[in-house]
């Protein structure tokens, strides 16, 4: 089971690559969104497979905190790229 565990966190933290990457050469805000987004969500992903992997339920509430956090953050974008259009 831990081979599972291994390759999945090697197949996240390539995805995370990416998604700095995207947030990094843009072009656009909204691709840096989604790249923050994936950030976020991917993060939440390696939190829980690590809770699993190393018994530690106390990651689960972090990885909850960090989902609700991203939320937020695009929440945020979104109404300050609201609000500059609409001036």
């Amino acid at each position: 089971m831990i081979w599972v565990y291994s390759v999945t966190l090697v197949l996240l933290l390539g995805s995370l690559l990416l998604g700095l990457i995207r947030i990094w050469r843009g072009p656009r805000l909204a691709d840096r969104l989604l790249g923050a987004q994936l950030l976020g969500t991917t993060g939440v992903a390696v939190l829980l497979i690590l809770a699993e992997w190393q018994l530690q339920p106390a990651a689960r509430d972090t990885a909850l905190v960090l989902a609700m956090l991203a939320m937020m953050l695009a929440v945020a974008l979104v109404a300050g790229r609201h609000k500059s259009r609409s001036s």
